[in-house]
């Protein structure tokens, strides 16, 4: 299984920077991955950012806010991913992420949906307007499909498209 410093390793032979920051607190982590283009001289050029937290089981990985922006969305998708997998089956008692495509726009919620199947994640529950979903709402933030995924599922996919270097699309 690969392990975050070599998705680190990878990113760099990339020119990017992924770096990983985590708090943890007796029985929670909080984290955020980030991948970043170095400028010099100037401030790096943020590409993507996964956050999240997790909390002591094994179905406690949240996944909470993933921002990628630019060009080369699969390559650094594919970096957040395996770096967050590889931190939580590495550092946590996690084996499961939960994560919520959000319902802003049906258009988008359907591509959300479509990128999340392809890393592994599987719908489990549709969170819409009504009174009985409104705790979920809240630590949600807005409705749309619960999906769960299978950590070691999704690292494997993210080791096939980042050691794989006809499937990457991250260029200079």
């Amino acid at each position: 299984m690969v392990t975050l410093p070599q998705i680190e390793q990878q990113a760099a032979s990339y020119g990017l920077i992924l770096r990983l920051k985590v708090k943890h607190y007796i029985n929670l982590w909080t984290f955020s991955v980030i991948v970043a283009r170095p400028r010099e001289g100037q401030s790096a050029i943020l590409l993507g950012q996964l956050k999240g937290w997790a909390y002591n089981t094994n179905q406690g990985l949240h996944l909470d806010t993933l921002r990628i922006q630019g060009e080369y969305i699969n390559g650094v998708g594919s970096l957040l991913w395996g770096a967050t997998f590889a931190w939580a089956l590495t550092h946590t008692p996690c084996s499961s992420a939960h994560l919520l495509a959000i319902s802003d726009e049906i258009k988008q919620h359907k591509k959300l949906v479509r990128y999340f199947k392809r890393i592994g994640f599987q719908g489990k529950r549709v969170l819409k307007g009504n009174l009985i979903d409104l705790p979920l709402r809240l630590i949600w933030g807005g409705s749309g499909l619960i999906m769960k995924g299978d950590c070691k599922v999704g690292l494997i996919h993210c080791n096939h498209w980042l050691f794989n270097k006809n499937s990457v699309s991250i260029s200079m």
